[in-house]
């Protein structure tokens, strides 16, 4: 099923996108997995963050929604949370600030008074067809946005985090089957993978599980706002399951890693890829 041919500014936002995405608003239902838990989630306003705020109020967590300037989405967000009686607080800035990262952090520890999962999901990306087009800039801002954040908010966020805490960072299908025209974007994947894995023997003797995710295609504002109309109108046909994912699809996965379920898995990445290997 195509898309209709749709474009947005960055960073996009889910109200003006055809069709909305799916992230769980009617379908997610949730059984105490994480009574109790305190998540940071960035990029917590739409597409895949938004799917994941949403399942973990549903299983029982007050969540942190870290988002750049998309207050609508943000605050849509934030109600879903509270309409799923947990506790939701909304935090705008940029994310290639290490100070903002650090902020983020000291925000929850203050509203929830420790971190029990942080969620590395945020990230920028542009579409570009020659190395010419990619200016040092861009590249240095994708690089600082998709995996200094990561940095910067594990480092903070660890010595708040109890034995049977979690990390998970969005990683990509990407991170090995790198598409040229998001060269910047797609290695930044790699070194989330990579990195995810470094942790998750690091922090291990800490009880902390580090873990990342690699989606497909998953139909979120990222995609028309960064890329070209033709391309968004065909995004996700070339899976093996002939579409884009929806971010509802993608919480579960999220859930398995936060909570107890995933008690023994750290150190993976786990693909939600429509059929697209990684091996």
């Amino acid at each position: 099923m195509n898309q209709p041919v749709q474009q947005q500014e960055v960073p996009g936002t889910q109200a003006k996108m055809t069709p909305t995405p799916d992230c769980g608003e009617k379908s997610y239902r949730g059984s105490g997995k994480l009574t109790g838990k305190a998540a940071v989630i960035t990029g917590a306003d739409s597409g895949i963050g938004r799917a994941v705020a949403i399942a973990y109020a549903r299983e029982g967590a007050d969540v942190l929604i870290s988002y750049l300037n998309e207050e609508d989405d943000a605050k849509d967000t934030a109600r879903l949370v509270k309409e799923a009686g947990r506790k939701a607080v909304v935090v705008a800035g940029d994310l290639s600030s290490a100070e903002h990262c650090r902020d983020i952090i000291a925000t929850a520890v203050r509203e929830f008074g420790k971190v029990d999962i942080l969620v590395n999901n945020a990230a920028y990306q542009m579409t570009h067809e020659s190395l010419d087009q990619i200016s040092e800039e861009e590249w240095d801002y994708t690089f600082k946005v998709n995996i200094g954040a990561m940095f910067h908010l594990v480092k903070a966020a660890v010595p708040h985090m109890a034995p049977g805490s979690a990390i998970i960072g969005s990683s990509s299908v990407n991170s090995d089957m790198p598409s040229p025209a998001l060269a910047p974007y797609a290695a930044t994947k790699a070194a989330i993978a990579n990195f995810a894995a470094s942790l998750a023997q690091m922090l291990g003797e800490k009880g902390i599980r580090v873990n990342s995710v690699a989606p497909g295609p998953i139909w979120t504002p990222l995609i028309p706002a960064t890329m070209p109309p033709e391309k968004v109108e065909s995004f996700g046909q070339d899976t093996p399951l002939g579409r884009a994912g929806q971010p509802a699809e993608l919480a579960p996965v999220y859930v398995l890693l936060a909570s107890d379920d995933g008690s023994y898995v750290s150190g993976a990445r786990v693909a939600v890829t429509g059929g697209r290997p990684i091996l």
